[in-house]
């Protein structure tokens, strides 16, 4: 994880290698467990609604909370192609309206009318769960990307809540030098320049 005391405003920072990308979603075993099973998103999971996805391991303890927030208790880690990731980011519009970014407010509606990816910017957090200036990137897939998302993009699904509750154990026991241990190696993802342009105004990233 890099240092939180210096990261910049809007920066997407992830696990990934070469030809993958690391993103985590939480659900309810009824959803989280066939799709370890299958290595791939099964009934009950729905095509028909938007999913999201994040990059941002802490982001998501805290939007779980450890996985013990109801209807997350299984936090997964999916990997996807790099080029379905930047894919999805190619088609991307902002939840909210961004000067500098959008010619004017009317060509963000008019954008967002049709949007089949979503991203939002949401506070960081750290290990200890304090929220940041700096922020995550998170990203909805709509119903007409998500059959890419399921049948081609993904690669592994792995169920990583043994880990997250064992560092939240970690964490209440005041151990956190060893809860940090089990820390995914994030880093900054560097972004084609026609994608950065859609997910921030520039300037905005420092």
């Amino acid at each position: 994880m890099a240092n939180t005391n210096t990261l910049p405003l809007h920066q997407v920072r992830a696990d990934y290698d070469r030809d993958t990308i690391v993103v985590y979603q939480a659900y309810r075993a009824e959803i989280a467990e066939p799709a370890v099973r299958a290595q791939r998103f099964v009934e009950p999971f729905s095509l028909n609604r938007m999913t999201w996805v994040k990059p941002s391991f802490l982001w998501m303890m805290g939007r779980s909370n450890w996985a013990r927030k109801p209807g997350q208790e299984h936090v997964l880690a999916v990997r996807i192609t790099r080029e379905g990731w930047e894919t999805a980011l190619s088609q991307a519009v902002l939840t909210g309206y961004e000067r500098g970014v959008y010619a004017d407010r009317a060509d963000w509606e008019r954008q967002m009318k049709h949007a089949t990816v979503h991203v939002q910017w949401d506070p960081e957090r750290t290990l200890a769960g304090a929220v940041l200036d700096a922020r995550a990137i998170q990203v909805g897939l709509s119903r007409h990307v998500i059959a890419d998302y399921v049948n081609s993009w993904t690669t592994e699904i792995r169920d990583i809540t043994p880990t997250v509750r064992k560092m939240a154990d970690l964490l209440k026991e005041g151990r956190k030098d060893r809860a940090a241990q089990h820390l995914p190696k994030e880093r900054p993802y560097e972004l084609p320049p026609h994608i950065a342009r859609r997910l921030y105004r520039p300037g905005a990233e420092d």
